[in-house]
């Protein structure tokens, strides 16, 4: 159980208090707005049918991630998710940059989160005749309300989470359902789709952004110190969420894809909404003007939560100053790292374009990805199934580790081929971090104190 000191000498801890829903809540509530805005850049890329294949192959890729972490996870239940399965799977310097790869994915989601919603309501705004409506306001409310929220209690926060997030996918559906989809009154796939206008370099190129329907699922493993059941809730939620989340993914492609040419689909910044205007039908629009700002919420919500508490475990074992591993002694939360990261999120809400942000959100989760695909090895070997007790085991290993390493690998070249420049910048910072933990941080780490499983000696050492 986490623990540390208060102020007068008690020890406290984070709740235990999530169930499975709490944990679908927060996996899917951190990926759902993938649907509502983000993917459709993988049509500018290749068009609407290489952002279909995307969608699929970027769905594999996810499901690969869902199913190894739902065995690592269930076993190591420590908050951090992926840092805590590292340090105790491979060493210090793999879990410090996994913790890095983890906090910038999830902040920079939350910041697309929030230009996101302040386009948004800008938008309405201006068709409701507020001509002077800002988007920047409503950026800065929405990422200090949600960190509020955040310091305030996990059990709130995921509830709330839980509820905008339904609402959120219900939306969904009834759009899917509002276009008639057995018909061609108002799909129009057969003069809309176009083939492949960039040949299958235009796929490749797609796979960049096909990412961003399902970026984040793996945030699930973030909660393992506050639900009440490790083994039981933290595989049931993460694989109930991949396949919710499967479904939306499909459902988002064929009716947008139906309504709007791909040249414009392509740049939207709003596509179900924009998709709902097209209808001509007040309710939909309405409803999924509140789709659209729910799954934003629940998202950048999900990810303060996610964010902080890869932050404050790093702050614990002192891969980071001690000074973020403090829990707040009546929230039980770990304040002080979810008001670190607000100026952070708040930076690069402010002043970067969407599509920036977006993809470093993408490339750090990529990373963790390539890494989670090494570790699950790792784990295998150093700890067969007969030797630790496991609340899930993933079926067909390696075949899983092997898959996502290889989709990993060719998303690389994809995000070079229009991000090169920003993939370049984004491996020195990293590399120049791994540095600064080598020769300066790691002096500080207490290697005794930061392994909390209870395993015997792994195989082989």
């Amino acid at each position: 159980m986490t623990q540390t000191t208060a102020i007068h000498g008690e020890k406290i801890s984070l709740l235990r208090v999530l169930g499975p829903a709490h944990v679908w809540a927060l996996g899917v509530g951190i990926v759902l707005v993938g649907e509502y805005m983000g993917w459709n850049f993988a049509v500018g890329k290749g068009g609407a049918i290489a952002a279909l294949i995307a969608c699929w192959a970027a769905g594999l890729l996810y499901t690969c991630v869902a199913m190894i972490d739902s065995e690592v996870t269930s076993t190591v239940a420590a908050a951090g998710g992926q840092y805590a399965q590292s340090k105790h799977i491979i060493g210090p310097l793999m879990a410090f940059n996994v913790g890095l790869y983890l906090v910038f994915a999830y902040t920079m989601l939350e910041a697309a989160n929030a230009i996101t919603l302040g386009y948004l309501v800008q938008t309405v705004g201006q068709m409701a005749g507020f001509a002077e409506a800002h988007d920047k306001p409503f950026i800065v409310l929405t990422i200090v309300f949600l960190a509020w929220l955040n310091y305030r209690g996990v059990y709130a926060t995921l509830t709330v989470n839980l509820i905008l997030t339904a609402i959120a996918f219900i939306a969904v559906v009834v759009l899917f359902m509002g276009v008639k989809p057995w018909s061609t009154e108002m799909l129009n796939h057969k003069e809309i789709l176009n083939g492949l206008p960039y040949g299958w370099i235009g796929v490749l190129a797609s796979l960049h952004f096909g990412l961003w329907y399902y970026l984040g699922i793996e945030g699930t493993c973030q909660a393992a110190e506050e639900v009440r059941s490790p083994a039981r809730s933290l595989p049931l939620g993460t694989m109930t969420g991949i396949m919710t989340l499967l479904i939306a993914a499909t459902m988002t492609w064929y009716l947008c894809s139906g309504l709007m040419p791909w040249e414009y689909l392509g740049q939207a910044t709003t596509p179900l909404f924009d998709a709902a205007r097209l209808t001509n039908s007040t309710p939909l629009m309405v409803l999924l003007f509140i789709g659209t700002m729910f799954s934003t919420l629940a998202s950048a919500n999900g990810c303060i939560n996610d964010a902080s508490r890869a932050w404050f475990s790093m702050g614990r074992d002192r891969y980071l100053p001690a000074w973020f591993g403090a829990v707040h002694p009546k929230n039980r939360t770990p304040f002080r790292s979810i008001v670190f990261l607000v100026p952070v999120a708040l930076i690069f809400a402010y002043f970067a374009p969407l599509d920036q942000v977006i993809t470093f959100s993408i490339l750090s989760g990529l990373l963790e990805y390539t890494y989670m695909s090494i570790q699950v090895i790792f784990f295998r070997k150093k700890w067969p199934l007969d030797t630790i007790e496991r609340g899930y085991v993933h079926p067909f290993h390696p075949i899983p580790a092997l898959v996502l390493l290889a989709i990993c690998t060719t998303t690389y070249f994809a995000v070079f081929l229009g991000y090169g420049t920003q993939l370049a910048a984004m491996m020195v910072f990293f590399i120049v971090a791994s540095l600064w933990f080598h020769f300066h941080r790691y002096k500080y780490v207490r290697r005794g104190d930061q392994f909390t499983m209870n395993w015997p000696r792994p195989v082989g050492y």
